[in-house]
Parts: structure tokens; sequence; C-alpha cells
């Protein structure tokens, strides 16, 4: 029971791990012992993120661009080549596109499924052999994927191919979790609230006064909230959970 929430020897890889929700979960799982690798479009960014979170433990950048299969392969090649075993994978990185329907672009569509759907399949198929070689039966390797609570109930926003996109990467978490399970590999699926991002900062300039309104909880997310779920199913004391899609959001999914 005392280390049950112990990351102590695993190695992970969190993609958009520079910012917003996959900073807080990166930070978390730093924090608790494993060693993590944050992936992002930017070198800067991975740069200053490794630098800053290597102070609580070990953090490493790697620049990548998943917005392709080409990119993801990159991405499992470079883990590959720095790791026989990868523990735990979070498939975060991720884009969003609001536009009124009648002007709703089919670029939108494709940048959006190609980064938040396509390249969880790809980067979690191409990482498929390090995550196995590092799962047990007492201990699984682990996969979650960052879903949204608009992936669940109908946003207030008019985010098409956003929304769509999550509850796909919902059906996929649990399409992955069916097939991997034998291999002792738990997939499953955050699906966060309003949290201070740059993915949502206009939207809480704009609502954050209603969105608190509607919260039952009465605020917004804070980085200890995401961490806490990714240390969870993380660790030992997720062991026996795969195929669920957990809202972190204050219950906002329960009042639609």
């Amino acid at each position: 029971m005392k280390n049950l929430f112990s990351l102590e020897g695993k190695v992970a890889l969190v993609t958009g791990g520079t910012r917003g929700i996959g900073l807080m979960m990166a930070r978390g799982l730093v924090a608790h012992g494993a060693k993590v690798y944050v992936a992002s479009r930017t070198a800067e960014a991975c740069e200053a993120t490794a630098k800053e979170l290597s102070q609580d433990g070990e953090c490493i950048g790697i620049p990548a661009s998943l917005g392709n299969e080409e990119g993801c392969n990159a991405l499992a090649a470079e883990i590959a080549s720095r790791e026989e075993k990868l523990h735990i994978l979070v498939n975060n990185a991720g884009a969003n596109w609001g536009a009124p329907i009648e002007e709703y672009p089919d670029a939108a569509w494709d940048k959006v499924l190609a980064l938040n759907v396509k390249s969880v399949f790809h980067l979690t198929r191409a990482l498929k052999p390090q995550i196995e070689a590092a799962a047990s039966a007492d201990d699984p390797a682990r996969v979650i994927n960052v879903g949204s609570i608009d992936g669940i109930q109908v946003p207030a926003m008019e985010t098409y191919a956003y929304s769509a996109s999550k509850a796909a990467v919902h059906h996929l978490t649990k399409t992955l979790a069916r097939r991997l399970a034998p291999s002792h590999v738990t997939v499953n699926a955050v699906a966060p609230g309003p949290f201070q991002s740059k993915m949502m900062a206009a939207t809480l300039d704009r609502f954050q006064d209603a969105i608190v309104a509607s919260c039952p909880m009465g605020r917004i997310g804070v980085p200890e909230d995401m961490a806490g779920i990714a240390i969870y199913l993380s660790s030992r004391a997720g062991a026996y959970v795969t195929g669920a899609v957990i809202p972190v959001d204050g219950g906002i999914s329960t009042c639609r």
C-alpha cells in the first residue's frame, strides 16, 4: 500500500507534453518517479520543459510532428533507439478548430482527425513492441488517451471536428483495450473538462463565469486534478482498469 502510486523505474512518453493537459500529466509522472519523455513540435518548447521538470526528476524532450503516420513512426523510432521498454504512453497531442457550420472547412476535418485520432492509433501501434516489452500480468503497461467531455456531450461551441474526434478517441480506446489486454497492456481514456490551457484560453476568457456556474463542483480544473488521474492510471493503483473513459470535469458531463 505504501508504494501504490509509485512510478519508480518506469519510462513514459507524453505527446503534447510541453503545455496544457500534457504538461500537467508529465509533471505528475516525473514527480512520482517516472523517467518522462515529452514530445512537441518545437525543439525550444521541449528543451524548456525538460529543463523545468528535470528539477524534480528525469525529463527529456524530443521534437516531433504527429500529424501524419511518418511523424508518428519517426517518434517511435527515436524512443526505440533510447529505450527497450516503454511502460506508459500518454497520447495527448491534439488540435481544435471552431467555425460556424456554414463556414466549417474540409481542412479542419483533415487536420483535427489526423492528429486527434489517427496519431493515437499510429503511435500506439508503432510503439507496441516497447510497450509490450514493459508489460507483465502483475504490472501491465499503460496507454492513456486524452479525450474530452466534448466527446461525451454536445459542446456549446461549434467545434464539429474536435467533438467528433474525441468521441472517436473514446471508442478507439475501448477497441484497443480489448485487443491489447491479453498482452498485459491497459488502455484508458481521460475526458477532461475545462482546465487552464492554451486551447481553452479564448473560451475561458469569454465564458469562465458561466462555465464555473455550470460545474457542480463550482470551479475550473487545476493541474493537480490532471496529474492525479495520470498517476492513478499509470501506477499499481490502476493496474486492473482498462477500457474506461474517465471524465475529469467536476461533474459537468452529468448535467447534460
